[in-house]
């Protein structure tokens, strides 16, 4: 290297050191001792800003005027824009697909993206799913740590810089959405409105930071009745489930029976036999079969058990006559059952990034007519869609059943461990938390595969129990304070 090589490069170091101060690790833990404060001066009215989001049942519904994705997400919506406005932010709302709140100067951005719709409550909740109820220290309700918790957190973190009147070089967006949880279209309508960030990051996953998230494939598996039932037993209807990634805990099946109680019989010699939670209630010529099983997202079924598939278990052991229910429920049971990697399907699939292949049914609709199974495919970041598709439809050759690939589908996300974006909000998590923690791949789809230039972080940390989209959701008040403080050095780490 001669000596005008290397004077260009000490330029030009000298320059991106203008641009971009190095601080020394006295001034980096100064300010973030600085935005510790003030982030515990908003205490109150962070726990108050979760608590007002989470009593709005968010659940997308039908579209109204101005409201896109129903009352609920709109409610919600304008909720996060009055609280923005009230801390002195500027808004704007896009035509109740989204809205956002931005602070500082420059002709580039950084992006906080968080959600406030939420997955349908379901039952089995100790405290009422939109009281917004505070007890031991936490705060219970649907959407509490997905996402509302993390969306006012956020909100609260752009504050806390703003407070603390550090200089930017971006200005910064917290930007809030009303349809990720149903894959719907509020990003593709703020892209066709709004120029992309040049970074940022998402606080719907876990920390450190998200390098990989599978692909994600919502479809239907649909069998028309042709060959009406006969016989002594017959299948009038199944029902389960109330979404695509969610692990349904509860299944009913209606029967039919010249013997109700000789197939009640059989459901509790089987339940016995196989520990599955199912109960009968026999009539005078049908019988109800209740499954009940475990919730859990649909990123992890196997951390879940379906009472879906405890319930074709059973019904794969009844004397059915032939029929194409009877087919339907056989294949069912030989090509799902309790598995959640997809391998009798002919879906193993792994890779060194991301790992397995998941698949939950997450939603069955039988009638004397036709069955539909809802089920939600996460694959590894090194395949595709159509090989996915590929081997799944090899696998229905004969069955009689026909795959419907509904909107919700996805494609995987890939970053480097080592890119700047996931080095940045690793270094920060380290610095706040004393821990050494590597970034992680999931399984589970967030905003950061619609939004060009961000990842995921936070707010789950490691070990931590995971509550998502079951029953009795909370997030702990001071877990949602911490989640702020870092979510604040994050946003100056990416604007400064």
């Amino acid at each position: 290297m001669n000596s005008t090589e290397i004077f260009l490069i000490a330029i030009l170091s000298i320059a991106l050191m203008a641009v971009h101060p190095v601080h020394s690790q006295s001034e980096n833990e100064s300010i973030a001792s600085k935005l510790n404060a003030l982030v515990e001066q908003d205490r109150a009215g962070i726990v108050n800003a979760t608590q007002e989001l989470v009593k709005i049942k968010s659940v997308r519904e039908d579209p109204q005027p101005g409201a896109p994705f129903g009352e609920g997400p709109a409610r919600a919506l304008a909720k996060a824009q009055q609280t923005a406005a009230e801390l002195g932010f500027a808004t704007k709302n896009l035509d109740g697909y989204r809205c956002y709140a931005v602070y500082g100067q420059g002709d580039d951005y950084v992006a906080v993206l968080a959600h406030l719709d939420v997955v349908p409550e379901g039952e089995g909740w100790r405290y009422p799913p939109y009281g917004a109820e505070i007890h031991d220290g936490r705060i219970y309700g649907r959407g509490a740590i997905d996402d509302k918790g993390p969306a006012a957190a956020s909100l609260y973190a752009l504050k806390a810089v703003r407070d603390a009147n550090l200089s930017l070089s971006k200005r910064v967006r917290v930007i809030f959405g009303c349809s990720e949880e149903t894959a719907g279209p509020d990003v593709e309508h703020y892209l066709e409105q709004e120029t992309p960030p040049v970074t940022g990051f998402t606080p719907d996953a876990n920390f450190p930071a998200i390098y990989a998230e599978k692909g994600i494939i919502s479809l239907d598996l649909v069998r028309d009745m042709a060959v009406e039932q006969t016989g002594d037993i017959r299948i009038i209807s199944i029902q389960s489930g109330t979404a695509y990634n969610i692990v349904p805990d509860k299944a009913v099946a209606e029967i039919m029976a010249s013997h109700p109680n000789q197939v009640a019989e059989a459901c509790q010699q089987f339940a016995k036999e196989t520990g599955y939670n199912l109960t009968a209630s026999p009539g005078p010529a049908n019988v109800s079969i209740t499954s009940v099983g475990k919730a859990a997202h649909g990123s992890t079924p196997y951390k879940g058990v379906n009472a879906a598939m405890q319930l074709f278990s059973f019904l794969a052991t009844l004397d059915l006559a032939k029929s194409d229910m009877s087919d339907a429920i056989r294949f069912v049971d030989a090509k799902i059952d309790m598995e959640t990697d997809g391998s009798s399907l002919g879906l193993a699939m792994e890779d060194e990034p991301s790992g397995n292949l998941t698949l939950n049914v997450g939603l069955v609709n039988a009638t004397l007519k036709r069955l539909t199974l809802g089920l939600n495919i996460r694959y590894p970041v090194t395949y595709t869609f159509d090989e996915v598709m590929s081997r799944l439809n090899q696998s229905l050759v004969e069955s009689g059943f026909m795959a419907a690939v509904s909107s919700q589908v996805q494609d995987p996300l890939y970053y480097p461990k080592d890119s700047p974006l996931i080095v940045t909000l690793t270094r920060v998590y380290a610095q706040h938390t004393g821990r050494n923690d590597s970034a992680i791949a999931i399984g589970g789809g967030t905003y950061a595969k619609e939004m060009p230039n961000i990842v995921a972080s936070g707010p789950m940390m490691p070990d931590q129990e995971e509550v998502e989209h079951q029953a009795n959701e909370y997030i702990a008040i001071d877990q949602l304070v911490n989640v702020t403080k870092i979510y604040a050095q994050d946003i100056y780490e990416l604007a400064r």
